[in-house]
């Protein structure tokens, strides 16, 4: 390939890319020979030690930074503010990190449409093979795949739109578990997400908890197999034609405080009341028997359960002991995001999560992160703190390699080495193809929970029913009857809730985003809720992204369904028959919330005499 003319080797070379084909790059070095990490045919931890053994210490130290890149809107790397969406825009572009930082690793928010997306990433991709090394990027997201926009997951914007985990726990089919990741497997592999920041197997113990949406169930088993077949969708048998999993939030994140997260300083460690430290970890042997590629642990101290309360990613008995000893982990482990910097604005200071190491510098929370065996900083720029430990000799550059090679050893197993593109002219045949959220639609409709149907009222039969439905598109009501505009001009009324939730006082405003707080409705909307129950029979369609505590809802509606991400569509296929609820709660719902505020945190199905049972479900 050496001897080819210039111009013939340029036009062969933008055509692979295109095409998603193997670029020439990655086959010659600059004496145009093939260097060992270069060769395919090279056994894997052989090509790692050789590149390894090539790095510079600044080299090393940018690999153990993840932090959010910004995708411009035509698909550019260069910093252009005026062509990013949202946070990304104030952020380092890829580029520049890549080049003044020696990073590798970047993490996506909001996306323009995937086909940009998919531009943008070959465009890095080409900008890292020019680098000394040509180390390739690995690009990693938390789920886009879900019903619900919201702080914990990516907008769908143009993939498949399926029901949320609980809603997957609550059908409790793996093959459709393992179909479901496989889909979002293909969708990700088209715009070059390699890596999941998922799935979250924490578990709903504490049921007012803002990321139970995110979760599977409160139950142990159920989780441990939906994480099994999750895995095993997603990374399949061979990482080459995977994604790598980061699971989360080891050793279980479930168990808060009154439910309070620790993403902010209201909440700073999790607490044991039950004893059921160990109840947590099941999902997680799970994981790791499954082979999840990496581990995240979460922000919380884990209160009187080691030697020392430190948040998890700082304590050792937690990554070295338990993690690493115990269960024999030797996958990459990454920090949750900022637990070293603060974030400074005019308006307001969100501290770094370096809960129970408040007063150590950066610095020394980078050492004492690593010392406790993790591998990677996620939300983070700052490599030169590890440049500066180990000139200090405060840390080895062999404790530094020993992270940088199970990180490098992902990028090998994912293939990345050998042809990092993708075919742009191919993503719109995969995202969000109709195939796909046809498969989507039928999830959001089997996952739904009957709960109630007093005298059979579901499903509906009667044609040209006058149908009550404030909270639902009018257009989607038209399918299936006349609209009425009031509950008195109605035959029927179908309204949709979501589970309430009572915004925490906090400064800094992404805290006021989490649903914290009771699980009730209070006086007002209660009072309209049954207002409407009382002047027409009524179908309350109940949004659960935590357990909501609905007694009198419950009392008064003549048919209770519960959903876990679904449209309105799904809904009212549900309610009139053309789909069947197949779902079962993967969570109880409690009574009341003084019987919410008696549970122990840690402890599974344990609030007194609930509504609804973990498990209950109806059928048609």
């Amino acid at each position: 390939m050496t001897h080819l003319p210039t111009l013939l080797f340029a036009t062969l070379l933008l055509c692979l890319i295109a095409c998603g084909g193997e670029s020439p790059y990655r086959d010659l070095n600059k004496n145009g020979k093939k260097d060992i990490y270069e060769d395919i045919s090279q056994p894997t931890d052989k090509r790692v030690e050789n590149l390894l053994a090539q790095m510079t210490l600044e080299e090393k130290a940018g690999q153990m930074f993840i932090n959010g890149a910004a995708v411009n809107k035509d698909g550019s790397i260069e910093k252009n503010p005026a062509l990013v969406e949202g946070f990304a825009a104030m952020l380092p572009s890829a580029q520049e990190n890549i080049n003044t930082l020696k990073m590798s690793h970047f993490n996506l928010w909001q996306i323009p449409a995937p086909q940009i997306l998919a531009k943008w990433y070959n465009n890095l991709q080409k900008h890292a093979e020019s680098t000394r090394l040509g180390i390739p990027v690995t690009i990693a997201s938390d789920p886009r795949n879900h019903f619900s926009d919201n702080i914990f997951a990516m907008a769908a914007n143009g993939f498949s739109q399926w029901c949320e985990t609980p809603g997957f726990a609550a059908i409790g089919d793996e093959k459709l578990v393992e179909r479901f990741a496989d889909i979002v497997r293909q969708e990700y592999l088209a715009v070059g997400i390699r890596e999941a920041l998922h799935p979250q197997i924490d578990l709903a113990t504490e049921p007012r908890w803002p990321r139970i949406n995110g979760n599977f169930s409160e139950d142990a088993q159920l989780t441990a197999r939906m994480v099994t077949a999750y895995l095993k969708g997603l990374q399949t048998n061979d990482l080459r034609n995977g994604v790598a999993c980061m699971t989360k939030h080891f050793p279980g994140g479930g168990p808060q405080n009154e439910g309070l997260d620790p993403h902010f300083p209201f909440q700073k460690g999790q607490i044991y009341p039950g004893g059921q430290f160990e109840y947590h970890l099941i999902p997680f042997e799970a994981a790791f028997q499954a082979g999840t590629a990496a581990i995240m642990p979460y922000y919380g101290i884990p209160v009187g359960q080691t030697d020392e309360d430190v948040a998890m990613a700082f304590n050792k008995t937690i990554i070295t002991t338990l993690l690493r000893e115990r269960f024999k982990y030797d996958g990459v482990v990454c920090t949750d995001w900022g637990l070293i910097t603060d974030l400074k604005t005019p308006a307001f200071t969100w501290p770094a999560r370096a809960w129970g190491v408040e007063h150590l510098s950066e610095k020394e929370r980078v050492k004492k992160a690593i010392d406790a065996g993790v591998d990677q900083f996620g939300g983070e720029n700052c490599p030169q703190h590890i440049i500066d430990l180990v000139k200090e000799g405060a840390l080895t550059e062999a404790r530094v390699d020993e992270s940088v090679r199970r990180l490098l050893r992902q990028k090998f197993q994912l293939g990345l080495f050998d042809n990092p593109f993708v075919a742009e002219t191919k993503v719109a045949d995969v995202v969000g193809n109709p195939e796909f959220q046809k498969e989507a639609d039928a999830a959001q409709r089997r996952a739904y929970t009957l709960l109630k149907n007093e005298g059979n009222t579901l499903p509906l039969s009667k044609p040209d029913l006058k149908i009550f439905a404030p909270h639902c598109d009018s257009t989607v009501v038209t399918r299936y009857g006349k609209v009425a505009q009031t509950p008195k001009e109605a035959d029927i009324a179908i309204v949709r809730l979501r589970t309430p939730w009572v915004p925490v006082k906090s400064d800094i405003p992404m805290a006021q985003g989490f649903h914290h707080g009771d699980l009730d409705f209070k006086e007002k909307e209660l009072a309209d809720i049954l207002s409407i129950c009382k002047a027409v029979p009524t179908i309350v369609d109940l949004y659960l992204d935590r357990p909501a505590v609905v007694p009198e809802i419950s009392a008064s509606a003549k048919a209770l369904l519960a959903n876990y991400g679904a449209s309105d569509a799904a809904a009212l296929d549900v309610i009139f028959g053309k789909a069947k609820p197949e779902g079962k709660l993967p969570f109880e719902l409690p009574s009341s919330m003084e019987a919410v505020r008696n549970q122990k945190a840690d402890t599974p199905y344990d609030s007194k005499n609930p509504l609804y049972k973990f498990g209950f479900g109806l059928s048609y």
